[in-house]
């Protein structure tokens, strides 16, 4: 495959965004997400005339009789669309410590439409081979599942305290994630929905990621709150002393101990006693693991267990088992 490289300057790429020639978001890229913290250390960058990676293009649906056509790009979506959105005062765009476009000299403006982009021009090509060229380009060892590209792509408030949840000595001193759990960011997951569960309910397996992610990528003003309310929840659980083989440390059952403890606790201000919270909970999950026979169909440990082995991580199955936890430790 042939490719030139050329520069181009800011003002002619804002202008083919403008008319519509260059196209910055081709369906098949992923949708990466700059907090405005990012966006304006990379505005700092141009203004001070430093250099960034060069952006990839590609031309696309061109008429042979006229020779018009549009180009795509096939890598740089943020740094393009960012230079935009300042370029055109966005109110996506929220600066505090660069001044507008608006508000600079005019010299200083001229300076920022003469920068220039290095751009790789990969010719005439067709949809295809440039949704072939963006994914090599974006390649990685192994397909990335779906939290690991939610990772890519988010790298706001929200994920760094999900992260931080995600190492928490608790999860490690009771070996709840393995180490390919660790490797797959399963970890991460689990963290992410039990914040979600604790700001929004229980949700479908991974429904809610993106929504929350997206919307606390800027600002995550809980996350200080949540992560201590969690220390507070987790040296209830670690109090009750429960054999480090036991079903409690299994990531269903523990995901609704821990969200519906944290409810009990800082929702509904229930004051738990500790001694009483433990002997429910053992003996509750002792008929758990009894709770096979169909016969118990009706009994409130039989419908927790098919809610464990069943689609855990539905929505209806986790509000069955939180409803049948919520009850038990109100009583403690």
């Amino acid at each position: 495959m042939d490719t030139s490289g050329t520069n181009r300057r800011v003002r002619k790429l804002m202008t083919a965004l403008r008319n519509g020639e260059l196209v910055p978001r081709p369906e098949f890229q992923r949708r990466l997400v700059w907090t405005n913290r990012h966006k304006e250390k990379f505005l700092e960058t141009v203004l001070m005339e430093y250099p960034f990676p060069e952006i990839y293009i590609a031309s696309s649906n061109v008429d042979p009789d006229t020779g018009e056509g549009i180009e795509m790009l096939v890598d740089g979506q943020q740094r393009i669309t960012t230079l935009f959105q300042y370029f055109s005062g966005s109110k996506d765009l929220q600066l505090k410590k660069l001044p507008s476009y608006a508000e600079l000299a005019k010299e200083e403006k001229v300076k920022f439409l003469d920068y220039e982009v290095v751009v790789r021009d990969l010719g005439t090509k067709s949809i295809g081979e440039i949704r072939e060229v963006f994914e090599r380009i974006n390649s990685t060892q192994y397909a990335l599942n779906a939290m690991e590209i939610r990772n890519a792509r988010y790298d706001g408030e929200l994920k760094k305290c999900v992260e931080e949840l995600s190492q928490n000595s608790f999860f490690i001193e009771n070996s709840v994630f393995r180490i390919t759990d660790i490797r797959r960011m399963r970890d991460v997951s689990f963290s992410l929905s039990l914040i979600i569960s604790i700001l929004g309910g229980y949700s479908n397996r991974e429904d809610r990621f993106d929504e929350f992610l997206s919307k606390y990528n800027d600002e995550f003003p809980q996350s200080e709150e949540i992560l201590a309310n969690l220390d507070a929840v987790f040296d209830i659980i670690n109090k009750c002393k429960f054999d480090p083989k036991h079903r409690v440390w299994g990531k269903t059952d523990l995901f609704t101990l821990i969200v519906e403890l944290y409810k009990a606790k800082f929702r509904d201000s229930i004051k738990i006693k500790i001694a009483k919270l433990e002997d429910s909970l053992k003996g509750f999950y002792k008929i758990v693991g009894d709770s096979e026979d169909e016969e118990d169909v009706n009994k409130k440990s039989y419908i927790y267990y098919k809610a464990t082995v069943q689609a855990s991580n539905d929505r209806l199955n986790r509000v069955r088992r939180g409803e049948i936890l919520s009850e038990i430790i109100a009583n403690c």
